[in-house]
C-alpha cells in the first residue's frame, strides 16, 4: 500500500513538472527586446555646452564598432523609403545602414546610422543599443581610411508615432552621430515595435 502511494506521489510530481514545463512553453517571459532600462530617457537631450569642434571632409562610413556592447558591423548606404529612413535587409543580422541624406560621420551636422534590434531568427546588430551609457565609445571607420571616435551623450526611447526628427536630424554646428533601432512594446497585429531607441553621440576625436 505504501509503495503504491509512493509511486502515485512520484507520478503526480512528474505530471506537475510536465504541466509546469508546458506552461513555461506556452507563456514565456517578457521579450528582452521590449524591456527598456530605466536609465533611458523619454526626453530629448539638453542643449550642448561643449566646445566647438571642426568637422572633417565627407567620407562614407564602412564599419561601426561599439566595444561596450560587442558590435562590429559593416555599414551599407540606405536612403528614404516611403517617407521613412531606409533600413538594412532583415536577412543579414550584423549589418547597419547610414542614411545618405544625413552628413557622413565626422562632418559638421548629424549623421544617422540605423540597424535592426532582432528578427524572427534572433537578436540583430543593435539588440543591446538601449544598454549604452553616456561616455561609451563608438568608432566609425570611413572609406578614406580614417576612424572617427564618438562618445555617447544621451539615450532616448520615443514613440514611432511622434519621432523627434528635429532633435535627431535638425541643424547642429558640431559633428554628431545618431544611432536608431526599434524597441519597447511589440504590436503582434502589425508585426512592428511601437517605439524607437535613439542614441546621441558627439565627436571626441579622429585618426
Amino acid at each position: 500500500m505504501r509503495l503504491a502511494m509512493r509511486i502515485g506521489a512520484v507520478l503526480l510530481i512528474l505530471a506537475g513538472l510536465a504541466l509546469v514545463s508546458r506552461a513555461l512553453l506556452i507563456q514565456p517571459g517578457p521579450d528582452p527586446s521590449t524591456i527598456v532600462p530605466r536609465s533611458v530617457s523619454t526626453m530629448p537631450p539638453p542643449p550642448s555646452e561643449r566646445a566647438h569642434k571642426s568637422g572633417m571632409q565627407a567620407s562614407a562610413p564602412v564599419r561601426i564598432i561599439i566595444p561596450s556592447i560587442n558590435v562590429s558591423a559593416p555599414v551599407m548606404i540606405v536612403g528614404a523609403s516611403g517617407g521613412t529612413v531606409g533600413v538594412p535587409p532583415l536577412s543579414i543580422s550584423n549589418l547597419t545602414g547610414w542614411y545618405d541624406r544625413s552628413v557622413t560621420p565626422g562632418q559638421n551636422g548629424s549623421s544617422l546610422i540605423d540597424g535592426h534590434v532582432d528578427t524572427k531568427a534572433g537578436p540583430s546588430v543593435f539588440f543591446n543599443l538601449k544598454n549604452l551609457r553616456p561616455g561609451d565609445e563608438i568608432r566609425i571607420n570611413r572609406e578614406d581610411g580614417s576612424t572617427v571616435l564618438f562618445r555617447v551623450t544621451w539615450i532616448q526611447v520615443v514613440s514611432k508615432a511622434s519621432f523627434p526628427w528635429h532633435a535627431v536630424l535638425g541643424p547642429v554646428s558640431d559633428p554628431e552621430l545618431r544611432l536608431v533601432t526599434c524597441g519597447g512594446p511589440f504590436d503582434y497585429r502589425t508585426g512592428h515595435y511601437l517605439d524607437n531607441i535613439v542614441v546621441y553621440a558627439h565627436l571626441a576625436g579622429a585618426t
